[in-house]
């Protein structure tokens, strides 16, 4: 009987591994293509590691849209997946580490200057000293005497980021008035709105007439915004008057839009508070908060900005957010109690424990101290 879910799979990565081979990169095989499909993992051992290594992120990223049911995701692939790991057009390397030595560098005016290439490496150079042609060399000869060293990391961030970035920060700093007088004055759903709106089109780069949908219906509801990058729908926006404290009821509702239309992203704002959560497809959803920050909490101006940053609408399309939501996972409170709680860890207590007290103990013992007496008991309910 055929799977229609793995034939939808299969179609995904059969689509993908075309195109990719037709730009000339090497691809896995229809054989390792079939057994990913099949099952639902590409790190698996049954696979030609070596083929399917290199292109790992882009396809787990490529079975997730095919859970959602996104056809040909592969015309939406995010820059950074659309090559294998490691691949380069043109590496340069910049040699030196601390305190760089001078640089010496003779030319010759009669000698033609060299093609620049397209892309160098980022580089500060200060110059040290200039020095006439000396005895032996040619006339009009010069030595230049410089100092290069790698670029500092804040020079190497993109324009677009640096760009989103101020944006944001300056955002944070504009909105905070109308955002206190809004709450003070006890504004309604809608007055909320239209700020929220100021907010996203001004701070956050979306454009209201391309990038927004208000009203979006989701079957017989309706969404307060739908997002959309690139006519891609990644997300859905639910607005609550400023005084509503965010809750479980408010997220079920925004996750019912992104279950029936397929988007990973959701995120919760009363104007003051912004929650961004992530939703993962399957039997049963998980969803994962990547971060919340309050506008108009105590945290500097710079801190709210670093969280909000991530709903800019270039570091959502490039999805720098992905990476925020996966810490968050990896290191989430009941992350962290599987971990604690596995027989790799309990076994290493207990070895701990033998080797500073003597005494013996077994992983089960430990597991019960642990469940009964130091993790919060809300935790282990979960």
């Amino acid at each position: 009987m055929t799977d229609p879910k793995f034939e939808a799979r299969l179609s995904v990565l059969a689509g993908w591994a075309r195109e990719a081979a037709h730009r000339g990169h090497p691809v896995p095989s229809d054989t390792d293509l079939e057994t990913i499909s099949r099952l639902k993992d590409a790190s698996t051992d049954q696979v030609d590691r070596q083929a399917v290594e290199p292109w790992l992120p882009t396809i787990q990223w490529l079975l997730k849209q095919a859970a959602f049911g996104v056809a040909a995701p592969h015309q939406q692939l995010p820059v950074e997946l659309a090559q294998p790991l490691g691949f380069t057009e043109m590496a340069v390397e910049v040699a030196g580490v601390g305190e760089p030595e001078p640089v010496e560098v003779s030319a010759a005016p009669a000698e033609p200057s060299p093609a620049v290439p397209d892309a160098v490496p980022e580089v500060e150079v200060s110059l040290v000293d200039v020095a006439p042609a000396q005895k032996g060399e040619a006339e009009g000869t010069v030595t230049v005497v410089a100092k290069i060293k790698p670029a500092t990391a804040q020079s190497k961030m993109p324009k677009w980021e640096s760009d989103a970035r101020e944006s944001v920060k300056a955002a944070v700093k504009k909105f905070a008035k109308p955002l206190q007088s809004l709450l003070e004055r006890d504004a309604n759903e809608g007055d909320t709105r239209l700020v929220v709106t100021d907010l996203l089109c001004e701070g956050l780069g979306y454009d209201k007439f391309r990038d927004l949908t208000t009203e979006y219906m989701v079957k017989q509801d309706f969404a307060d915004y739908g997002v959309r990058i690139d006519k891609q729908l990644v997300g859905f926006i639910e607005v609550k008057r400023i005084s509503q404290k965010l809750n479980e009821r408010h997220l079920r509702q925004v996750q019912m839009y992104a279950v029936n239309e397929g988007v990973e992203w959701m995120i919760l704002t009363n104007g003051q508070v912004w929650r961004a959560y992530h939703l993962t497809g399957g039997l049963p959803v998980v969803v994962d908060m990547a971060f919340e920050v309050d506008l108009l909490g105590p945290e500097s101006v710079a801190e709210k900005a670093e969280k909000l940053f991530y709903l800019h609408r270039e570091a959502l399309k490039r999805r720098k957010i992905d990476d925020l939501w996966k810490h968050r996972a990896a290191t989430s409170p009941e992350a962290l109690l599987d971990i604690l709680l596995s027989d790799t860890v309990l076994d290493a207590i207990r070895k701990e424990v033998k080797r500073n007290s003597g005494i013996s103990t077994t992983v089960q013992d430990l597991a019960t101290v642990l469940r009964m007496e130091v993790v919060d008991r809300k935790l282990i309910a979960k």
